[in-house]
C-alpha cells in the first residue's frame, strides 16, 4: 500500500492529536504528534536511516509521531484488505526498540486515554513511570471508538497478541 497524496490524519486520530501530551519530566506522556503524516519520501528516508538498509521503502508504515528520542508512532500497513483505521499501530524506537501497541485506531485511542504514548506502550524503561488517565483524550475515544472501550494494559495484551511477528518484521528490514 502506498502513500497517497492526502497526508492529513483521519478525524478520529486528528482530534486525538490535537490534545496536548505533557511529559512533565518524565511523569507524563513521551509524545510529540505530526500536523500530518509524513511523505512516502520522508518516511523512506527515515526508515533507511533506522534500518541501514538502503533498499527499503515506507510503503509499511504511516508515521504520525515521535517521541522525545525520535523514535516513531506509525500505522502499519499490515493489512490490505483494512483501512488505514484498522491497522496496527506501532513504535519504532531510536534506540531499535520496536511493539505493536494497538490493533488499530480505536484502540490506540484508549491506549492514550489510559495515559499510554507509544514510547510508553511499547518499553519499560521507566520503572517509576506509571500511567496516568487523561479525561480529554477519554473524550475523543468515547466519540469515536466508544465500541471498543478497553483498559490500556488490555490493548497492548491484545496487539501483541494479534501481531507477535511485528518484532521479527522490523528486524528483518534491518542490515
Amino acid at each position: 500500500m502506498s502513500h497517497g497524496p492526502d497526508r492529513s490524519f483521519p478525524p478520529a486520530l486528528a482530534a486525538a492529536l490535537a490534545v496536548s501530551f505533557e511529559y512533565d519530566d518524565g511523569k507524563g506522556v513521551d509524545f510529540e504528534p505530526f500536523p500530518a503524516f509524513l511523505s512516502r519520501a520522508e518516511t523512506t528516508d527515515w526508515l533507511r536511516s533506522w534500518t541501514g538498509n538502503p533498499a527499503v521503502d515506507g510503503d509499511a508504515f504511516r508515521v504520525f509521531g515521535r517521541d522525545g528520542t525520535g523514535g516513531y508512532a506509525a500505522f502499519w500497513m499490515l493489512q490490505e484488505h483494512q483501512p488505514l483505521t484498522g491497522q496496527p499501530v506501532v513504535f519504532l524506537g531510536s534506540e531499535g526498540e520496536t511493539g505493536v501497541v494497538a490493533r488499530d485506531l480505536g484502540a490506540f485511542l484508549w491506549l492514550l486515554a489510559g495515559g499510554y504514548g507509544p514510547w510508553e506502550a511499547a518499553t519499560s524503561y521507566e520503572p517509576g513511570w506509571t500511567a496516568r488517565s487523561n479525561h480529554e483524550l477519554t473524550v475523543v475515544a468515547e466519540q469515536f471508538a466508544a465500541d471498543c472501550r478497553l483498559p490500556a494494559p488490555d490493548v497492548l495484551a491484545q496487539a501483541a497478541r494479534e501481531f507477535p511477528h511485528f518484532d521479527d518484521f522490523a528486524l528483518a528490514l534491518c542490515r
